[in-house]
């Protein structure tokens, strides 16, 4: 058994804990090697229990449906806690202030731009483009169609290694362009969020996500298996532009390619490693510097021993 969770009292937890549990079945580019352990909690409350009694020093991971990540075929050690599907509480809250929509990690970002929607709720129906659950987006302040996450979010709760809960605000962070950092607090994770939402026509949100979908479906691989985009936007242009001008669009390395649909979407044949997809991000990578003097920075995050 993982080292780590060893000296779990596992009759404490409701939750799903499973030992060498492949990541490629956790992943929305369907590769990644071995985790030593994976926990599905089955709520908020035994994910604490859970966090409260794992070992001092153990390697912590959260995912949700694995969009955005890349996790080597070397695998993960310690444990690595997927929020998807249980972490799943969705709530509409509303006070003087207004109307607030209450959704936990686990929650995929789509459903929640459509349960807005389905309480004639406006203001979060371009989260419906959005690839992975809330936490992920909490985490990375993922956006599409010029609006972003953390532009909506009222107050967010977390977790810390100890199992600790606390709610915290958006000015106790430093929110850019795909980064999230907490201005003096480390080693905590995004386990749900109060969302900013106003009253509006149900008709008129549903028309609008049929757009973004429909935009969605004609400029992306939706139907591949892909993690989102895999470089973020270089200051006043788009990373896909300057890959489809390297001529790099269906270029492949092992069974990793870039999408003919879109440049900045790489997708597995279904036959690709992490490592065809880390060789090729590389690639295209120093062919747009050496192309255009432009060093691309990565919106994938890779994780795992190398």
């Amino acid at each position: 058994m993982n080292k780590y969770v060893k000296n779990l009292d596992v009759s404490k937890l409701r939750g799903n804990l499973r030992l060498m549990e492949p990541m490629s079945k956790h992943t929305s580019w369907r590769v990644g090697g071995v985790a030593d352990s994976v926990y599905f909690p089955a709520d908020l409350d035994d994910l604490g229990v859970f966090l409260e009694d794992l070992d001092t020093g153990c390697p912590v991971i959260f995912t949700g449906l694995g969009s955005n990540i890349l996790i080597r075929d070397s695998g993960l050690r310690g444990v690595v806690i997927i929020t998807n599907p249980a972490l799943n509480r969705l709530r509409v809250i509303q006070d003087e202030a207004g109307f607030y929509v209450y959704a936990e990690a686990g929650v995929p970002s789509p459903k929640l731009a459509k349960f807005c929607v389905s309480q004639n709720l406006e203001g979060l129906e371009f989260l419906v483009g959005v690839p992975g659950t809330v936490g992920g987006a909490l985490a990375m302040n993922a956006g599409c169609y010029g609006k972003e996450t953390w532009h909506s979010v009222s107050k967010v709760r977390t977790v810390n290694g100890d199992g600790k809960f606390s709610v915290r605000k958006p000015s106790e962070y430093q929110i850019g362009y795909r980064s999230v950092k907490h201005l003096e607090v480390v080693g905590e994770f995004f386990v749900a969020a109060w969302f900013k939402a106003h009253s509006g026509s149900g008709d008129h949100g549903k028309d609008l996500i049929r757009q973004l979908l429909r935009r969605r479906f004609q400029t992306q691989p939706t139907q591949q298996p892909n993690a989102g985009s895999v470089f973020k936007n270089p200051p006043n242009d788009y990373a896909a532009r300057l890959i489809e001008k390297c001529g790099l669009k269906g270029f492949a390395m092992g069974g990793a390619s870039v999408s003919n649909k879109h440049a900045n979407f790489f997708i597995n044949d279904g036959e690709a490693t992490a490592q065809d997809f880390e060789s090729l991000i590389d690639y295209v990578r120093s062919a747009v510097l050496q192309t255009f003097g432009v060093n691309l920075e990565k919106e994938v995050i890779i994780i795992g021993d190398e």
